[in-house]
């Protein structure tokens, strides 16, 4: 049996499951579709899960999948509602009321997406959880290529002060430093967290989805396998894929290399004042929380019910013997580990979808621990 087909098969499992349980207790949703996009409806559409996928390959079936696809697919994700004041129209289940969303890459789009959708008022989100689940590079001194990662911070890596590393004093370490800082050696200013740089998921709500998923076993390949094994001396590369936590950072630029990720470690150590764990880069994740913190403050949404899953499509720095550059422009011809981390993202993620679905009753109203 395949890597594909042993993960199609556990995940229509995990599918069915939640189609069953929400179908015993689905109650008829409102009609919205003579509704104008942005304008009210006589009566909102519930949703009880927002997935939030940040870009798609291709088609959003058929073909090789992207962040969407899997869930569209094997989520029944059929009813399609137009979208057109931000990237990709939605898809909807009326019976397990999951809506998923294809932001577009980037924080610049995430952001207009997510506030774009808790304006809409064709939607009742009040009460929806929210999962952010995309594919990412990895930390090999962490995890390997397939992993999913539960973030408990998110660290915004562009608002910054920067000089060119030509240019930089011979005692700093990096050109890059936190804007309220005067300089990156500046170890007396005290840390100013009110600027956007940092968000903590809700460790209850983090805990509790890690707890759940942590045993998940992750289908292996003899791709990841042998693109894994030339990271020597780093043991966690090396491992089969797993689920674990550790921290996410959000930059605009697609960055790569062994000084670059001992810049993110530190980056996230300074933001979360030692408290978190650099392991997954990506994009779009400060950019969803900032649009989340404003809607929660309207009760549009609620920045309390968000998890981010990020799963590792390649690495953030090159195996022993390889320069940054060559390693860079391989994986920018496919990432090694593409199908594994999309898979990953599913399997994962719907476990945690499946028992929000599961106890609806209860977590519409009180939080998961």
């Amino acid at each position: 049996m395949t890597f594909l087909t042993r993960a199609v098969l556990l995940a229509g499992a995990s599918a069915s499951l939640a189609f069953g349980v929400s179908a015993q207790a689905a109650a008829p949703v409102p009609d919205i579709s003579a509704c104008e996009p942005g304008k009210p409806c006589a009566a909102p559409l519930p949703v009880k899960v927002v997935v939030v996928s940040l870009f798609e390959i291709g088609k959003d079936e058929g073909d090789t999948a992207g962040e969407f696809q899997l869930w569209k697919e094997r989520r029944g994700l059929t009813m399609r509602i137009p979208f057109p004041q931000s990237f990709h129209d939605l898809y909807y289940n009326p019976e397990t009321q999951v809506l998923g969303i294809v932001t577009g890459v980037g924080t610049a789009r995430s952001t207009a997406a997510t506030m774009a959708l808790g304006l809409d008022p064709r939607f009742d989100l009040s009460k929806s959880y929210w999962l952010v689940a995309g594919i990412a590079g990895i930390d090999p001194q962490d995890a390997s290529i397939g992993s999913a990662a539960w973030a408990r911070w998110v660290v915004d890596g562009d608002l910054a002060h920067e000089i060119d590393a030509r240019e930089i004093p011979k005692d700093w370490k990096s050109g890059f430093f936190p804007r309220h800082l005067k300089g990156p050696n500046d170890k007396t200013t005290p840390i100013d967290t009110t600027g956007g740089e940092v968000y903590q998921i809700n460790p209850r709500l983090e805990r509790w989805a890690f707890n759940l998923t942590k045993d998940v076993k992750i289908p292996d390949s003899p791709e990841i396998r042998a693109e894994r094994m030339r990271f020597t001396g780093y043991p966690n590369a090396q491992k089969p894929p797993f689920v674990l936590e550790g921290e996410q950072l959000s930059a605009m630029t697609f960055w790569h290399g062994k000084l670059l990720t001992d810049w993110a470690n530190d980056w996230v150590h300074y933001w979360t004042q030692g408290k978190g764990e650099f392991v997954t880069s990506a994009m779009e994740d400060t950019g969803v929380l900032q649009a989340m913190t404003y809607l929660d403050r309207i009760g549009r949404a609620d920045k309390d019910r968000v998890l981010v899953l990020r799963a590792g499509s390649n690495y953030t720095m090159p195996p022993p013997g390889v320069d940054a550059a060559s390693y860079l422009l391989r994986e920018n011809e496919g990432y090694a580990g593409l199908q594994a981390s999309v898979e990953s993202l599913y399997l994962v993620g719907s476990k945690v979808v499946d028992a929000w679905l599961a106890d609806w009753d209860r977590y519409k109203d009180e939080l998961p621990e």
